[in-house]
């Protein structure tokens, strides 16, 4: 039997980016405060739901930056993937606070329908106006790293709806001036919920898959079977595991029968190196027998 193992190391911390996460995060915690704040002396419930979810997105940031720091820990020998998975139940972990925190804001609301709250729509506007500035600026911090990072990528796009969500506030506050209908603002609250619930949602499932070892999303099983059991001298393809080491790196161990014998160290370079280049894989493990099971168990047919 031959085992090759092979790494494509890239800089998976992105360090380049911890001013980013600084800034954000102290952005988005001050605009939290503020919001709680006037969202209190204004009795919006639009703005204490909005500060709710903008909490949540400074613990993401903060989770997703501490992750960061964890996912580049050298491998011990107790931890021999490091701590590579950190950034994965960072994300559970995010998941399941938005969830009870929306949980709570969703009560709330629905109290609101049967006892309504006068609500002052100029502040109402004013404060999530600067949210739409403070979500913009914070997003544009991830922008230039969205397209080779999938947990910047997922930062940008937080942002992104989160400045949406507070544009949602601004109308509320306008339809209050307008028409005086106080139902306004627990509608937006619950609107501000189901979006919130859909990305948490998303966000749990997808975490929670990752933690159970299931092949990450875009990462297509059948192709990268069809890819190594068409390699020349391949026979036959077993035990082809593909996981998530964590939220941006990809491990596969796959056992390829090749009865001509084993290749030499160039054609499992190459495969891992396909591997990678075609399906984003970093890690490889590629275990080479010649299907018989007698020459297999008396020698390593690579010496």
């Amino acid at each position: 039997m031959a085992h090759s193992h092979s790494h494509n190391h890239h800089d998976h911390g992105q360090p380049s980016y911890n001013r980013a996460f600084i800034i954000g995060i102290a952005l988005n915690a001050g605009f939290v405060v503020t919001e709680a704040t006037f969202g209190v002396l204004a009795h919006s419930l639009a703005l204490l739901a909005d500060a709710g979810h903008n909490l949540g997105d400074v613990l993401g940031l903060v989770l997703a930056w501490s992750a960061s720091w964890l996912v580049r820990m050298r491998p011990t020998q107790r931890y021999t993937y490091g701590l590579r998975r950190s950034s994965i139940l960072a994300a559970l972990l995010n998941a399941m606070i938005l969830l009870v925190a929306i949980g709570g804001i969703a009560i709330e609301a629905i109290q609101r329908f049967r006892d309504p709250v006068p609500v002052s729509g100029g502040i109402v506007i004013g404060v999530a106006l600067v949210g739409i500035v403070i979500n913009g600026m914070t997003a544009l911090l991830f922008m230039s790293g969205r397209k080779h990072d999938l947990n910047l990528r997922g930062a940008f796009l937080h942002m992104v709806s989160d400045a949406v969500v507070s544009l949602g506030v601004v109308l509320a506050g306008i339809a209050i001036l307008a028409t005086g209908w106080l139902w306004f603002d627990p509608v937006i609250s619950l609107v501000i919920v189901a979006v919130i619930f859909v990305g948490t949602w998303n966000l749990l499932r997808d975490s929670t898959n990752l933690a159970l070892d299931a092949v990450p999303q875009g990462v297509e099983p059948l192709a990268i079977r069809t890819y190594l059991a068409e390699t020349p001298g391949v026979a036959a393809i077993h035990d082809l595991h593909i996981w998530a080491m964590s939220t941006t790196e990809t491990a596969l161990t796959a056992h390829l029968v090749m009865p001509s014998g084993c290749p030499d160290d160039a054609f499992l370079a190459r495969i891992g190196r396909e591997l990678h280049d075609r399906f984003d894989i970093e890690h490889t493990t590629i275990q080479i027998e010649t299907g018989d099971s007698l020459l297999c168990a008396q020698k390593s047919c690579c010496g």
